[in-house]
């Protein structure tokens, strides 16, 4: 049976796949929106579309090397890469909850490198991420810290998205049938926003399972590429599912060091 410890990374290992193979798939269908991200730095339309599809191959494929042989040195760059493309999206004129509802992107392979033990020498970056080693209590407290801040970023962007009336959102509740949009992204806001304290202040596992499920199930409502939204997404739902599985011990073990230490 597997540890906790096992459980979260395999959790966010599977989560930074999907992510990255998600977004480079979007790079291979030539997203047209890239070409505002392109834009940013100067690039014309034409060649964004023209390196699209090279950014979504390097994407995918550093996607599958994490799943088969996870390297810090990949996951290193794939925080720093998930947090600049995110960031793009703000640069490029968009909502900054468009950034901070992306915290998944980068935030999964960042809580994978805290719970590996972080890096300790350049060596070290090249060398298989051992899904066995043994975590301290220490480190896996500081995994469950970074998990629930992740969490409260990604819920609270997209609960202010729908806050604001995100077009794109409201398209989503008009193509499922409710008379008044607005008003319907008015509740998501607000679950989603409380939900982000929840995670952040007391993360129950009860609650964290049904967020859990209604960021998996919400995340099918895009009218167009709903397959490649939902997996480029897994990063989101990841973070989420291994912070259930953290909020298993990190109490427990936290409840225990204060009972000795009374005694």
């Amino acid at each position: 049976m597997l540890r906790t410890e096992q459980k979260i990374h395999y959790a966010l290992r599977i989560a930074v796949a999907m992510c990255f193979i998600g977004h480079g798939c979007f790079g291979i269908v030539t997203k047209q929106i890239w070409c505002n991200y392109f834009a940013v730095f100067g690039i014309d339309s034409h060649t964004a579309y023209a390196l699209m599809p090279w950014v979504g191959i390097c994407d995918i494929a550093l996607g599958l090397v994490m799943l088969v042989y996870p390297m810090r040195a990949i996951a290193l760059w794939l925080v720093t890469w998930g947090a600049v493309t995110a960031f793009l999206r703000p640069a490029s004129g968009e909502p900054f909850a468009e950034f901070i509802e992306r915290a998944g992107n980068f935030g999964a392979p960042l809580a994978l490198l805290i719970l590996s033990g972080g890096v300790s020498g350049f060596r070290q970056l090249f060398v298989r991420i051992d899904a066995n080693a043994v975590v301290d209590d220490k480190t896996l407290k500081s995994v469950f810290n970074c998990l629930k801040v992740v969490g409260f970023l990604l819920l609270t962007g997209h609960g202010w998205l729908n806050l604001i009336q995100k077009q794109g959102l409201l398209g989503q509740y008009a193509s499922l049938g409710f008379a008044n949009p607005a008003r319907v992204a008015q509740f998501v806001g607000v679950f989603e926003v409380t939900a982000a304290f929840v995670v952040l202040v007391k993360p129950i596992r009860t609650m964290l399972l049904i967020f859990i499920l209604w960021k998996i199930s919400s995340e099918l409502l895009y009218p167009r590429y709903e397959m490649l939204e939902w997996i480029e997404r897994g990063g989101s739902y990841g973070t989420l599912i291994a912070l259930w599985f953290a909020t298993k011990q990190v109490p427990l073990k936290s409840y225990h060091k204060t009972v000795t230490k009374t005694y």
